[in-house]
């Protein structure tokens, strides 16, 4: 645990010029504002930023607009890309005028999870170990006007261009459609650049683990070690940053888009939890996989909360092109050790402390404060209530009889179905004033008006399938 005045001295050693003061807006996004060090000091961090809420997308109205920005000491880092030394220091949001935590400030759900959980009896520290998937294009256009509704990806890594014309040739080592999982160089071209950004996400204070690409064409990942809430929702967050800003650098372009091309395999995020009590891992136990009664009833509230946690979990029109059968995504709302065909699996591991449980649907176009907060949520609600999960699926979901398939629920098929399951189903998330309806509420309303403009735009293949008719 960093104090203040354990940055006030980092600050002094690594001669810091500016403090970048950073926050994430409900969408997820990451929001900054550069300070002069010599503004900086510990009256600074007692007391902490103003800034105007009013021109943050779902936050306040300009009538109300003030907003205060608290630095958390614990989140503080050296940023490897500005020219000039800068610390970028996370903060929550408070009400200027009270103090109070604001009720739609994403971290500051996360932190209030995780101290409901604590308060709850259940356990004391929750680990989270996110598995986020991005690509790297070379090229990208789009174009939303009138007239023109299209876009165009290329990289010269990419399985379609084996017959492309290159300055210099084609040198023809590219990983086959669906083909990308863990070959080496020269088929495995970004290497290097994977590479650099785990280095640089170490050199951030990250505990990083592996890096590989992954079975679409141009896909990749990065491994981070596990940690608690809070910690691995600001490490998406610089994980986000340096992989755009190293894909940058390298002339490259990364998205997080859960599926940015048709027909191959599209970006997850799959979410590692565990909750601990009293130093002792609380899902090893006796029952399914070495699981204990608890982690079932976890993995039961997951399940049954499964749909309404897709609005947080899965939060674009886009993450419901990957929730499709036939491309290794995890659509159905069963439960199995090893299998991968599920929305939740229980890894294999000899170690009572590594015992696990992993949401495989959640994707990376999710809020990270958001989404951990509320599987965890949904997870102590089962706990709660004591879920039954079910039996395992061990079968491979994806090549079951039609009438075995039947049986087995699903998560959702839209963004749509998704908001309308959380306004049904959300009083789980109610629970200790961790999220608010208020929250909840303009949370939905930005997501809205995303359904709304994905619906009421002309798609190209519409024009395929209907322009003759």
């Amino acid at each position: 645990m960093k104090t203040v005045a354990d940055v006030m001295q980092l600050m002094k050693d690594e001669e810091v010029a500016y403090v970048d003061v950073r926050f994430t807006d409900p969408k997820g996004k990451l929001q900054h504002v550069t300070m002069d060090v010599d503004l900086v000091d510990e009256d600074f961090f007692e007391e902490g930023f103003m800034f105007d809420g009013s021109s943050i997308a779902g936050w306040k109205s300009i009538d109300q607009s003030d907003m205060k920005l608290i630095l958390d000491p614990n989140s503080v880092y050296i940023d490897p890309f500005y020219a000039e030394k800068t610390l970028c220091v996370h903060c929550n949001v408070v009400e200027p005028d009270t103090g109070e935590a604001y009720s739609r400030d994403p971290r500051g759900t996360a932190t209030k999870a995780e101290a409901y959980l604590k308060a709850s009896g259940i356990g004391d520290t929750s680990y989270y170990g996110p598995e986020a998937e991005f690509f790297l294009f070379d090229d990208v256009r789009y174009s939303v006007t009138p007239q023109k509704v299209a876009f165009q990806l290329d990289a010269e890594a990419a399985s379609w261009n084996t017959d492309a014309e290159f300055e210099g040739g084609n040198l023809g080592h590219r990983a086959p459609h669906k083909g990308g999982y863990f070959p080496v160089n020269p088929v495995d071209e970004a290497q290097d650049i994977r590479g650099e950004m785990l280095s640089t996400m170490k050199r951030m204070g990250i505990k990083v683990d592996k890096h590989h690409h992954e079975v679409a064409t141009c896909q990749h990942e990065l491994g981070m070690i596990f940690g608690g809430l809070v910690e691995q929702a600001d490490n998406i967050q610089k994980y986000k940053y340096v992989i755009h800003n190293v894909a940058h650098a390298y002339g490259k372009t990364a998205t997080f888009m859960p599926k940015p091309m048709k027909g191959d395999n599209g970006s997850g995020m799959h979410v590692n939890m565990s909750i601990w009590k009293d130093g002792k891992p609380l899902f090893a136990g006796d029952k399914y996989a070495d699981l204990s009664q608890e982690a079932l009833w976890f993995i039961g509230g997951i399940l049954k909360h499964a749909k309404s946690l897709n609005a947080l979990t899965n939060p674009s029109t886009n993450s419901y092109k990957r929730l499709i059968p036939g491309f290794e995504a995890p659509v159905l709302r069963a439960y199995s050790a090893r299998n991968r065909s599920g929305a939740v699996r229980i890894p294999w591991t000899e170690s009572p402390k590594a015992k696990r449980v992993e949401a495989r649907f959640p994707d990376p176009a999710a809020n990270p404060y958001l989404a951990f907060a509320a599987l965890l949520m949904a997870g102590l609600d089962g706990i709660k209530n004591k879920i039954d999960p079910g039996p395992a699926s061990d079968k491979d979901l994806y090549d079951l009889p039609p009438e075995e398939l039947a049986a087995i629920p699903t998560v959702c098929g839209s963004l749509r179905e998704a908001l309308e399951a959380l306004e049904a189903d959300h009083d789980y998330l109610l629970a200790g004033d961790v999220f608010t309806k208020d929250q909840l509420d303009g949370y939905m309303a930005l997501k809205w008006e995303e359904v709304y403009a994905y619906e009421h735009t002309p798609h190209p293949v519409e024009y395929l399938m209907y322009y003759s008719c």
